[in-house]
């Protein structure tokens, strides 16, 4: 079951970026997209925290198949 939204922790597109070592251009693909989910506020994007985890541990060894 999920967990309440009161108890969920929200990151900026900013955040997301310096976490993943990519620019905020490419966050807000990913978001648009559909690649990652996003909740709008105002003319802003909040990405849950644990949305990016699954995003990157799910990543990891997909990136890795690709590098020669």
């Amino acid at each position: 079951m999920p967990s309440p939204l009161s108890q969920m922790r929200f990151l900026t597109v900013g955040e997301v970026a310096e976490m993943m070592r990519v620019s905020t251009m490419t966050v807000y693909r990913m978001v648009h997209s559909g690649e990652v989910p996003a909740i709008r506020f105002g003319r802003s994007f909040r990405i849950p925290e644990s949305a990016v985890a699954q995003w990157m541990h799910g990543s990891s060894g997909e990136n890795l198949n690709h590098v020669g």
